[in-house]
């Protein structure tokens, strides 16, 4: 059976780092993009960053660019989320997601449309002073 299971969430004040861990069981990442969403209280959720297997291709939501990486290490299985200079904003329920990838790299899809074939349970990032 298939998991994606986070990590790596906690409190960390404004201007701060955190990487987030997404370890995946039940498949392989070689044929899925990935891709890390947030949801925060009161707003819709949004993808953040969101990678293809096929060619390496990003995508990245507005506001993280510049500030968050996506990342993964193919012989753990595990994708990560590196995010820099934290702000407030950035405070929400973060998801890992993996969609199949056949022909051609479909990541922007994956994160707008905030369709994904699997999901994580969400781990919880706040920043604040």
């Amino acid at each position: 059976q298939v998991h994606l299971v986070e990590s790596g969430g906690g409190l960390v004040q404004p201007g701060g780092s955190l990487r987030l861990s997404c370890a995946a069981s039940g498949f392989t990442l070689d044929n899925y993009a990935m891709g890390w969403f947030r949801q925060a209280p009161g707003k819709e959720r949004e993808g953040v960053p969101c990678i293809s297997s096929l060619d390496n291709s990003t995508y990245f939501e507005d506001s993280v660019k510049g500030r968050f990486t996506i990342s993964r290490d193919y012989a753990k299985n595990t994708v990560y989320l590196e995010m820099n200079s934290l702000k407030p904003e950035d405070t929400a329920v973060y998801y890992c997601a993996a969609d199949r990838e056949w022909l051609i790299s479909t990541v922007q899809a994956m994160c707008v449309t905030r369709v994904s074939d699997y999901w994580g349970q969400g781990t919880q990032v706040t920043v604040s002073s």
